[in-house]
């Protein structure tokens, strides 16, 4: 399944059903096949969408960090980042509502 993220105020943002599902999470929205973010929710989206950016980094430096204490190799983190996934959905949060226009999906 896609997310395909719509708003008239933004280009359409189309994201795997594994990394629109987490960002939907984190949000606060129910990961359902349809769905709506009114402009009122988008500043609070976006605060949540970067405070979880800056906990993964930090738990990744942590891990970095433990392994290299005890001399054995650093973990590597081949997926995509949180960071990665997330900005361009944010860059549309904060064009919505700059413009006032919800974000809809599935419709």
């Amino acid at each position: 399944m896609l997310y395909k993220f719509k708003s008239k105020a933004a280009g359409d943002l189309i994201m795997l059903e594994p990394n629109g599902r987490r960002v939907l999470e984190i949000i606060g929205k129910a990961p359902g096949p349809q769905g709506i973010i009114q402009p009122a929710e988008m500043p609070g989206a976006v605060a949540a969408l970067e405070h979880a950016i800056v906990q993964e980094e930090a738990e990744q430096q942590a891990a970095v960090a433990e392994a290299t204490a005890r001399g054995e190799v650093p973990p590597t983190f081949g997926e995509v980042s949180l960071r990665q996934r997330a900005t361009p959905f944010i860059e549309m949060l904060r064009r919505c509502a700059k413009g006032q226009r919800e974000i809809v999906w599935g419709v």
